[in-house]
């Protein structure tokens, strides 16, 4: 049944934290506040590139209130942080490489005095070269960021003979995409509150998408045992990628451990937009080649990454571009080579979609582009050059496999809105003439997880608590993804609970398992198969109390709403609360496995796939240039749909973020300085922007024998809307987009003046 915002049912259910977060009376972890509390602020570099001279703090220091000044002299631990390389500095001790790095921190009793004391922290800079450019940065002439160069990562895939492939090419399109900065803009900026406790450990209460990995690396950095560090990491305001990185987190730390009371930190939206991760912008050349009848031959791809100035999770997300930019398609020969640059622009990282974003708008341009020079209907060369069922991965890897790709590809060609573009041409137009209407589609293979080579864990723990609650533990986080209710409507159906049965406990290091990340649309899927692991011994050890208890059989008895049931009257027996109180011990079942992946040698290679196909219809204004989404179709192959209202959220999510990547997001630098500061100049996509048609249909079948359940969806709806508003734009206006956001002044047109009136509707 197709998913749009009037769809009903029986498993659209109440989210348990929707009322609160609708009413606003839930609290993030940023509203938090404790008596005695301190405010802490960190001064950072106003260069994007300077050779720190001096540090001077004792005027900051001697001021009345101000708790601590700090400065990478007061790091006991590793003075550094990232994900997968540890190279950003905490605090900078000689050179700062963007206009976001720590200089020192203050801790102060009100926020007003803690500003004036980063006034008084005197810093002596000498600017240097800013390098802006990654092309640039790779100069045997340019400035070096680091010792080893201004090149992070390089990550090279090739089969086949390129050069003789395109040899053998009657048609041959070759094009540059480039792809902006894009900020996350999440309601809750980064902030938290750090809480030194009686007992000498420390309590964090602070955003992020993996607890243990925050933790870790504050072990790290504070020089501590990770036991002596608790991480609360929900309910988060939004994250989309933004907040698996630390972020204020070793601030507050340090903070609240030299001054031995709580502090609490929380960035301005400026000061997001100036340390924060964004996407990371692309610049990406190919070369595409086909036989007469239109079988792709050849395909080459260069691809280079702004990084920034440190490396988070960079070059995993290069990885990730370089396998899809080869995507669902059979290519004869395949060459691709990439570069992730380090430049002293702002901070690129994690972000819904991890690369594939720009990897799927520049190879969708490539077949549409393709598709007219062979005078064949775009949707149609897809088709003929789709990979089928029992083929490889992208990379040549053993994948998971399904007939998802063709299922989509089918979903679109049978949908309203296309079928409505095939009729177009016969409707006459009741638009003034300066307003032009056209559709586009998109394909989308998107890989789920972190990748061959990448550490994966996955687990959960169910506990018959001794207050007769079923307590489900898991490492994920809550950021708005709906992952509480998907997680209620699976042990409902799986287990046959009632939702009063349950207590969900995630986002706390000291009560749940270490999961792995809430990230790379892997939750929901990790959730499902710890729930198939942990059922069968979890219902018999259950089912096994239940019998000591009621000296009946365990054959005659089933799990159930409010308690174990009679299996054939499907009658009470006995509660939760009662089987509780008949156990001597907890009864617990806990699993820990691994995300599964392809056996092939190659870091980052995926296992499991999403499909999803993509068509809009769209509205461009010729006087203005800009472009109106009107309509909008998702045919997604993810598997069963666990919970319908976070499915369609997802998409829905995903789609509004995907349409600012298209036509109006983008965070402008220039020589390293953010020239776009605040809301009121980084334009993302409202309500009024977001209320055309909207449907999505979900595919839910799976190969027989499956094992490995539902798909993520958290960051599909997020990858093909931009290259079919692009298709769409060319079929209004016949001009084609190869920049992002697009330039309204590529779409005008000079006006005709009319002899007379022009009705419209």
């Amino acid at each position: 049944m197709p998913l749009n915002r009037t769809t009903s049912g029986d498993r659209w259910r109440v989210r348990p934290d929707g009322p609160d977060k609708v009413t606003g009376r839930l609290p993030y972890l940023t509203d938090l506040s404790l008596p005695g509390m301190l405010h802490g602020r960190v001064l950072r570099s106003p260069y994007p590139h300077a050779r720190i001279v001096s540090i001077r703090t004792e005027k900051a220091k001697a001021i009345p209130g101000v708790c601590a000044v700090l400065t990478s002299a007061d790091v006991p631990g590793l003075n550094r942080f990232g994900i997968a390389r540890p190279d950003q500095p905490v605090f900078c001790e000689d050179r700062v490489r963007f206009i976001g790095d720590a200089v020192a921190a203050v801790a102060a009793e009100t926020e007003a005095l803690a500003a004036y004391a980063l006034t008084q922290i005197e810093v002596d800079y000498e600017p240097l070269p800013v390098v802006d450019d990654p092309e640039s940065a790779l100069s045997p002439d340019s400035v070096k960021l680091f010792e080893h160069g201004n090149v992070l990562h390089r990550s090279d895939y090739g089969c086949g003979d390129v050069e003789a492939g395109f040899a053998a090419c009657r048609h041959i399109v070759e094009e540059t995409y480039s792809t902006p900065r894009q900020m996350h803009t999440y309601m809750e900026t980064e902030g938290g509150l750090f809480v030194p406790e009686p007992n000498g450990r420390l309590t964090v209460y602070a955003p992020t998408q993996h607890g243990f990995m925050d933790r870790m690396q504050l072990a790290r950095i504070l020089n501590r045992p990770e036991a002596d560090i608790r991480v609360v990491s929900s309910p988060i305001g939004g994250s989309f990628g933004g907040k698996d990185e630390l972020n204020v987190q070793p601030y507050g730390a340090l903070l609240a451990l030299a001054c031995g009371r709580p502090v609490k930190l929380h960035n301005s939206r400026w000061e997001s937009v100036r340390a924060g991760l964004k996407r990371h912008p692309m610049k990406i050349t190919m070369k595409t080649g086909t036989d007469e009848h239109g079988r792709l031959l050849a395909h080459q791809v260069r691809i280079v990454s702004d990084a920034g100035p440190y490396s988070t999770l960079s070059a995993e997300v290069l990885n990730f571009a370089v396998e899809h930019v080869i995507g669902p398609y059979r290519f004869g020969a395949v060459k691709v080579e990439s570069v992730s640059v380090f430049t002293n622009n702002g901070m690129s990282g994690e972000f819904r979609g991890f690369g594939g974003n720009q990897a799927i708008f520049a190879l969708e341009g490539q077949m549409d582009r393709l598709a007219e020079k062979l005078g064949i209907d775009p949707w149609t060369f897809r088709l003929m050059n789709m990979r089928q069922p029992g083929d490889p991965g992208p990379l040549g890897q053993p994948i998971a496999q399904t007939d998802g790709a063709r299922q989509v590809w089918e979903a679109l060609a049978d949908c309203r809105l296309w079928k409505e573009k095939a009729a177009a041409g016969n409707r006459s137009e009741t638009r003034p003439p300066w307003i032009k209407t056209g559709y586009g589609a998109a394909l989308v293979m998107h890989g789920a997880g972190l990748g061959v080579g990448i550490p994966d864990p996955a687990g959960g723990r169910l506990t018959l608590a001794g207050d007769g609650k079923i307590e489900a533990a898991f490492g994920y986080e809550e950021f708005g993804q709906g992952l509480i209710a998907s997680l209620e409507q699976m042990l409902i159906e799986q287990f046959g609970f009632d939702a009063q049965d349950l207590r969900i406990v995630i986002g706390d290091t000291d009560a749940v398992p270490d999961s792995g990340s809430s990230t790379a649309s892997r939750a929901t899927s990790m959730m499902w198969q710890a729930l198939k692991r942990l059922h069968p011994p979890f219902a018999t050890a259950l089912r096994k109390q239940a019998s000591r208890a009621l000296g009946v059989g365990m054959e005659k008895l089933v799990l159930g709403r409010g308690g174990i049931r009679d299996a054939e009257s499907g009658s009470l027996l006995i509660s939760y609360g009662e089987l509780a109180k008949t156990a001597s011990e907890p009864i617990v079942a806990e699993t820990k496995f691994a995300y599964p992946t392809s056996p092939v040698d190659r870091v980052g290679a995926h296992y499991l796939y999403t499909y999803a196909s993509v068509a809009v219809k769209v509205e461009v204004n010729t006087l203005t240039g800009r472009v109106k989404l009107l309509d909008q179709f998702h045919a997604v192959a993810a598997g069963p749909v666990v919970n319908p209202q976070g499915y369609l959220g997802q998409i829905e999510g995903g789609s509004g973020m995907a349409l600012g990547f298209a036509l109006t997001e983008d965070a402008v630098m220039d020589k390293g300085m953010y020239l776009t500061r605040n809301l009121d100049t980084y334009l993302i996509p409202t309500i009024a922007e977001l209320s055309g048609g909207f449907e999505v249909l979900p595919i839910e079948e799976l190969p027989e024998g499956d094992k490995h359940g539902p798909r993520g969806v958290g960051e599909i709806g997020s990858v093909g809307l931009a290259p079919a508003i692009a298709a769409a734009v060319h079929d209004a206006v016949g001009k084609r987009v190869n920049k992002l956001p697009i330039d309204p002044a590529l779409l005008l047109e000079k006006p005709v003046f009319l002899n007379k009136a022009v009705e419209w509707r």
